[in-house]
């Protein structure tokens, strides 16, 4: 019989082992064309259920795992990297598709709800200073519109 020096060591340390010898190998272009073709693979396999309940199961273990001040960080580094990419007219784009896609889904009692919210919320964060210097901004804003006109 012959002795198989695999025999003392854990399946975890042979696989390390073989992931570090095919890194050694192997550049990114490789490791690019391999998730390629996994990712196809799976695309051909599972209908669009699949990866929402994926995407579901992974922002629960996230969830668990982050805090807000994580999310804030993700968000603004998105943000950052997305300004960067684009200019003003991508972001008017999709400001109106996605007004459109929200008339689309909800009707006047829901802008009313909003609304309100949204006038309580401001309300518990500002002083009378605030809506005296916000007002004087409107009216100064549509002077000028009607010296313009």
């Amino acid at each position: 019989m012959a002795n198989n020096n695999n025999d003392n060591k854990t399946m975890e340390e042979i696989g390390r082992k073989g992931g570090e010898a095919t890194a050694e190998n192997h550049d990114k272009e490789f490791y690019q064309e391999i998730g390629r073709k996994g990712g196809e693979a799976t695309a051909e396999n599972h209908d669009k259920e699949f990866y929402q309940e994926i995407g579901r199961k992974g922002g629960e273990a996230t969830a668990e795992n982050h805090d807000k001040d994580f999310y804030q960080e993700i968000g603004r580094k998105g943000g950052e990297a997305t300004a960067e990419n684009h200019d003003k007219d991508f972001y008017q784009e999709i400001g109106r598709k996605g007004g459109e896609a929200t008339a689309e889904n909800h009707d006047k009692d829901f802008y009313q709800e909003i609304g309100r919210k949204g006038g309580e919320a401001t309300s518990e964060n500002h002083d009378k200073e605030f809506y005296q210097e916000i007002g004087e901004k409107g009216g100064n804003s549509r002077s000028n519109q009607r010296d313009n006109d």
